[in-house]
């Protein structure tokens, strides 16, 4: 049981839209190692697990652009966050997914 999901869009502040791509794949390369649940959108990446784990990851994906050579980034993240259990990814989009 997921007791938090986040929604995450790191938007480093590049020009070079390659540049941008490639900070991205590696925020999305971390999210990846981290072990958790995670669906990439065209928009954001949304992860499930629980709140302590989540706002860290959180913070990392700030932490990756300035490391990969981005003056600045903005982040934008939407959680929803239930301790008794919240709708999982699948839940939510799997009747769409035909």
């Amino acid at each position: 049981m997921y007791t938090t999901s986040i929604a995450i869009q790191v938007l480093p502040d590049e020009m070079d839209i390659n540049r941008v791509v490639a900070i991205v794949d590696k925020v999305i390369a971390y999210i990846d190692s981290t072990g958790y649940h995670y669906v990439v959108g065209p928009f954001e990446t949304t992860i499930e697990g629980d709140l302590e784990g989540l706002m860290q990851i959180a913070k990392r994906c700030q932490e990756i652009p300035i490391e990969e050579g981005a003056p600045s980034t903005k982040t934008y993240i939407k959680v929803f966050h239930n301790p008794s259990g919240v709708l999982t990814i699948h839940d939510k989009i799997d009747k769409f997914n035909k």
